[in-house]
């Protein structure tokens, strides 16, 4: 089982790891270990380039998906002349550099999507029912009928209030049993999460200067950044 490394460290974009099996169609690798996220709860893959550490081969990390393990899938590296090298073989080591810009802009969304899932909930009892980020833009639903103009001019306001607090943001993580006792089920839906799932992922926004009662506190695998400053200016 492929060790997910942006669990703990989600600001890592280089990182060394092992081919441990080779699929041939479509080309893919699973490694001993990865920061490349793969595709799931509204965000998308990482993509990059992995690098044989013994010679100059090259591979296009196009997607990442996780089914009972982690696959890269490969493909020729941007601009290269002639065919993808050979795949290379089980117990390669290799060099993973991920897409940063591609990766910190999903972070953005993501940070920018709990803040306004907690907002919504907070302030006009709207639940956050689905969400899908882009590398340019993100996209969420709400149990709400109809907001208004003034509704979305407030939220906006509101947002970017939170934004510019530069409110720390961490992870960490916590046991099924507690998370189900001690956190909103409204906001985190736990009740959604398969229950072979034992182990959460938390990540928390702080609460405002003095307060130890967190902003937003949920579940989840994806990647954020570390200071909502670095969202930058939010737009409703």
């Amino acid at each position: 089982m492929t060790e997910q490394l942006h669990l703990d460290d989600d600001s890592v974009t280089t990182f060394e790891a092992t081919v441990e099996r080779v699929l041939s169609d479509p080309p893919r690798v699973v490694l001993d270990r990865t920061h490349f996220y793969p595709t799931g709860g509204g965000q998308p893959h990482d993509t990059g380039t992995l690098r044989a550490a013994d010679d100059d081969r090259a591979w296009r990390v196009i997607d990442v998906e996780k089914r009972d393990t982690v696959y890269h899938e490969l493909g020729p590296v941007a601009g290269s002349e002639g065919d993808m090298p050979e795949l290379p073989q089980s117990g390669t080591a290799l060099r993973g550099e991920i897409d940063a810009e591609r990766r910190a802009a999903h972070s953005r969304y993501h940070t920018a999507q709990h803040l306004l899932s907690a907002l919504l909930l907070a302030e006009f009892d709207a639940a956050t029912t689905g969400n899908q980020l882009y590398r340019d833009r993100a996209r969420l639903d709400a149990a709400h009928d109809r907001f208004t103009d003034a509704d979305l001019d407030r939220i906006e306001t509101r947002l970017n209030e939170l934004v510019a607090d530069g409110r720390a943001v961490s992870s960490y993580t916590m046991d099924r049993e507690t998370a189900e006792a001690t956190l909103d089920t409204d906001r985190t839906r736990i009740d959604l999460l398969p229950d072979s799932i034992e182990e959460l992922r938390i990540v928390e926004i702080a609460g405002a200067d003095g307060t130890d009662e967190p902003y937003d506190r949920t579940a989840c695998a994806g990647t954020h950044v570390g200071d909502t400053t670095e969202i930058g200016e939010a737009a409703v």
